[in-house]
């Protein structure tokens, strides 16, 4: 686990031991910027429960992995040593297999399909059950739109995909779409992506358009590429542990909180998306939206992976999730 400063660390374990009458604020451990929906989506958790509780109950929010990667906050949130976490759903899957429910491909039309999908309560009700059996209560979803590809050649069909070295998340499922594009897929720290890009290390990378712009890839790219492979989910996660020492009236809150959190944060996406695309727009980078033959194309040749997927998750978990996407060719 990443080294902490020990003041840091005594802080955490304090307000962590002493749930109902702490001292210090109780941490949430994010591995995002500062200036992203992950960080508004957790603000705004953490304002709400200090407004809910009269000011008694406190989160501070440590944001650019200050206590720690993804892998480490999940481990420290499964202690109840960091009892929030706000992260992306990628990450996860090393730790529960069915959140792979979420690496199904080319599947929504909308971020709006997205997360009727995700709020549906039979979705809702097992894919908590998954988290819970993990060691997490699952607060809720937010997003960032959907992720989307950049790349220094003009993509307009499928075989434009072929041969570009896009840099991937170290997620097999990611690394498998990208391979049956064409593309030559390639796992790289995040803080070396801008540079690759400028190096030519890489041709491409895929993000959603917040992390695009907050840290200027596009300045590096011609062209981003809707290609709308997948939502970029984020997820708000507390541990059990912890939870289950909290007062029936402070659990009460916590999930009050998330709730107005998780709308706010999705309001903040749309509208944020919007003024990106005019950032990258005027810094001379051509948006290209992808006709529906070329995505009905994706859909076909992602159709082993969806395959695959289906194979490795709760059979009714990903019935549950595929029924709103409405692309009959994935049922």
């Amino acid at each position: 686990m990443k080294k902490m400063p020990y003041i840091l660390l005594m802080l955490l374990l304090i307000s962590c031991g002493n749930p109902t009458g702490q001292r210090y604020a109780w941490p949430l451990g994010t591995s995002s910027p500062d200036n992203t929906i992950t960080q508004l989506y957790a603000e705004k958790f953490a304002e709400e429960v200090a407004r809910l509780s009269d000011g008694i109950m406190k989160i501070q929010v440590y944001p650019n992995s200050v206590v720690g990667g993804d892998r480490e906050l999940l481990e420290s949130c499964k202690d109840g040593d960091i009892p929030f976490v706000v992260q992306n759903t990628a990450p996860q899957v090393p730790f529960m297999q069915d959140i792979a429910v979420f690496d199904l491909p080319v599947l929504f039309d909308s971020i709006e399909e997205v997360r009727q999908a995700v709020d549906n309560p039979a979705f809702l009700h097992r894919i908590s059950e998954v988290y819970q059996h993990g060691g997490y209560e699952l607060l809720g979803f937010a997003d960032q739109g959907f992720r989307v590809m950049t790349t220094n050649k003009r993509v307009q069909s499928l075989s434009d995909f072929k041969g570009q070295k896009i840099r991937t998340m170290e997620n097999p499922y990611h690394l498998a779409f990208w391979k049956v594009m064409g593309a030559s897929p390639t796992p790289m720290t995040f803080s070396e992506v801008y540079i690759g890009l400028q190096q030519g290390t890489i041709d491409a990378q895929e993000n959603p358009y917040e992390v695009i712009v907050s840290n200027k890839l596009y300045e590096q790219q011609r062209y981003v590429v809707e290609t709308n492979h997948l939502p970029h989910l984020i997820s708000l996660i507390v541990s059990e542990k912890f939870m289950s020492r909290l007062s029936g009236e402070q659990q009460l809150i916590i999930r009050q909180a998330a709730q107005i959190a998780k709308e706010y944060a999705r309001k903040q996406s749309d509208e944020r998306i919007a003024s990106r695309i005019e950032t990258i727009e005027a810094n001379g980078t051509e948006i290209i939206r992808l006709d529906e033959k070329t995505m009905t194309g994706m859909r076909q040749l992602s159709h082993p992976l969806v395959d695959r997927i289906r194979g490795m998750v709760d059979k009714t978990l990903a019935n549950d999730y595929l029924k709103n996407s409405g692309k009959a060719v994935y049922k």
